[in-house]
């Protein structure tokens, strides 16, 4: 880590729960359209060039918890993906994220089960919707605490940092869940958005 009075300033991200319906917007749009820009970029200003990004894939078997949440039985199979994100300048990602994806879902299409395709011009969103699932709600839990060691290194948090951990779980049009989502936000950088839109009377 970083002494702290020779800390660089980082770069921000405003995540905005919007992000969900531009997401979406995107999933049937041309695959030149999706390629252009993802989600970080939407969320920091920059450029897909100014990133560097890495996804691993495995197989895992649904703990009960996760199985409890996808209404799966215990043990079915669960294809997780990690995901790091950083700005090519600095050498901590934006966000430490794991993805679960109840495997039987999405084997249809084999291009899902294999991380050298990512990344996926288009997101989950795109991804789903090429197997026929067309995300209906988003939901986000979030809570904050102080870092693990592992955290602390890996996000490179100045001292006394938190660490916002949100739990977003994607539903489809069915009412079942189709994506988990367990993401650790670096409390020094990151902003959350939330715009609620009131109907009128």
């Amino acid at each position: 880590m970083i002494a702290d009075d020779l800390r660089r300033p980082r770069t921000p991200m405003v995540r905005d729960n919007h992000r969900h319906q531009w997401e979406k917007d995107r999933a049937r749009r041309p695959l030149a359209t999706r390629a252009a820009t993802g989600a970080t970029e939407h969320e920091t200003g920059l450029e897909p060039r100014d990133l560097v990004f890495h996804a691993r894939y495995r197989e895992v078997a649904a703990p009960p918890e996760l199985a409890a949440r996808f209404r799966v039985p215990d043990g079915t199979p669960l294809l997780e993906r990690t995901y790091r994100t950083r700005c090519s300048t600095e050498s901590a990602p934006f966000s430490l994220v794991t993805s679960y994806l109840v495997r039987y879902m999405i084997a249809a299409n084999p291009e899902l089960l294999d991380d050298s395709r990512e990344p996926w011009p288009g997101g989950t969103q795109n991804q789903l919707y090429t197997v026929g699932i067309e995300v209906d709600r988003v939901e986000e839990r979030i809570t904050a605490r102080p870092p693990t060691p592992e955290e602390t290194r890996e996000l490179d948090l100045p001292p006394g940092a938190s660490v916002i951990l949100l739990r977003k779980t994607s539903y489809d049009i069915t009412d079942r869940a189709v994506e988990i989502c367990e993401v650790t936000l670096p409390g020094d950088r990151t902003e959350l958005l939330f715009t609620t839109s009131l109907e009128r009377w």
